[in-house]
């Protein structure tokens, strides 16, 4: 098993067991592809939901930036309601994770076909 296929595995058990939702493995392993090699760093891999600095990057350079999403009001309630989500289940939040939760959210799956 390649180390990207562990972490896939770490990332589906995450969303089926400490969120309850049923993954799109496809979908999951497509993130953690396109996040390269920062899904082995132990810093990079994991998202601070609790600082706002970070919580700015995940909206200017996903959502806006691979999403092409517009900054909006609508756009913060929608992130704020999926880092509170995975904020109230795990101490922990990988970034593969939440960048899923969040193409799931805003349905913008079609950025990661091919």
């Amino acid at each position: 098993m390649s180390k990207l296929d562990e972490k896939v595995g770490q990332y589906i058990d995450e969303v089926r067991g400490t969120l309850g939702l049923e993954p799109d493995v496809d979908l999951i392993r497509k993130v953690a592809e396109g996040l390269g090699p920062s899904i082995h760093n132990a810093d990079a891999s994991r998202v601070a939901a609790s600082d706002p600095k970070e919580v700015e990057t995940v909206k200017r350079n996903f959502l806006m930036g691979k999403l092409g999403l517009d900054d909006s009001d609508d756009l913060d309630r929608r992130l704020k309601k999926v880092m509170d989500m995975y904020a109230e289940k795990s101490r922990t939040k990988y970034r593969a994770v939440v960048y899923y939760l969040l193409t799931k959210e805003f349905g913008k799956d079609s950025v990661y076909d091919s």
